[in-house]
C-alpha cells in the first residue's frame, strides 16, 4: 500500500493528541498545556492566548468542550483510515471523503472566531487546524489517484 493512508492515520493521531493534552491538562487537571503561557501580540490586535480562547463561550457545544469533540471526530478519522486501508472499498472512501469534508468546512468558523471575534489564538488548536488540512489534501490527492481502482 503507498504512503497515503498511513500519512492520514500519523495525522489523525497528531491531532489526536493535541486535542487530548488539552482535555486532560486545562479541563480535567486545570493546568495550561505547555506553550500556553504568554499573552503575546502575533498580529496586530491577536495574541496567543489559549486561556482567552480555552475558556471563551465558543469553546463549547453545550456542556462539551470542542477539545472533546476534536478528540471524537480524529478517533473516526483513525477508524475510516484503517477500514478504507483495510478494505479499499467505495463505500469507505467516500466516508472518509465526506468526514474529513466535515471537518474542513467547519475550519473557516474556527479561524474566524480566534482571529476576528477573540482575537486571541490557542496553539493546540492551530496544531489540530494544521493537521484537519494536510488530512484533507492528502484524502483528496489519495482518492484523485486510487478512486478509479477502488471496487
Amino acid at each position: 500500500m503507498n504512503i497515503w493512508l498511513p500519512l492520514l492515520v500519523v495525522f489523525s493521531l497528531g491531532g489526536l493528541v493535541a486535542s487530548l493534552l488539552v482535555v486532560y491538562l486545562f479541563y480535567m487537571i486545570g493546568q495550561l498545556p505547555p506553550g500556553c503561557y504568554a499573552n503575546i501580540e502575533i498580529l496586530p490586535g491577536v495574541t496567543a492566548d489559549c486561556v482567552k480562547v480555552l475558556q471563551s463561550e465558543y469553546a463549547y457545544i453545550g456542556p462539551i468542550p470542542l477539545d472533546v469533540a476534536a478528540a471524537f471526530w480524529f478517533i473516526v478519522n483513525i477508524a475510516a483510515a484503517l477500514w478504507l486501508y483495510r478494505t479499499l472499498e467505495r463505500r469507505a472512501a467516500s466516508f472518509v471523503f465526506w468526514w474529513r469534508l466535515l471537518g474542513i468546512a467547519i475550519l473557516p468558523y474556527l479561524i474566524y472566531l480566534e482571529f476576528a471575534v477573540l482575537k486571541a489564538v490557542c496553539i493546540y488548536c492551530t496544531i489540530m487546524h494544521a493537521f484537519i488540512i494536510a488530512d484533507f489534501v492528502v484524502i483528496t490527492m489519495f482518492l484523485r489517484k486510487v478512486a478509479p481502482l477502488i471496487k
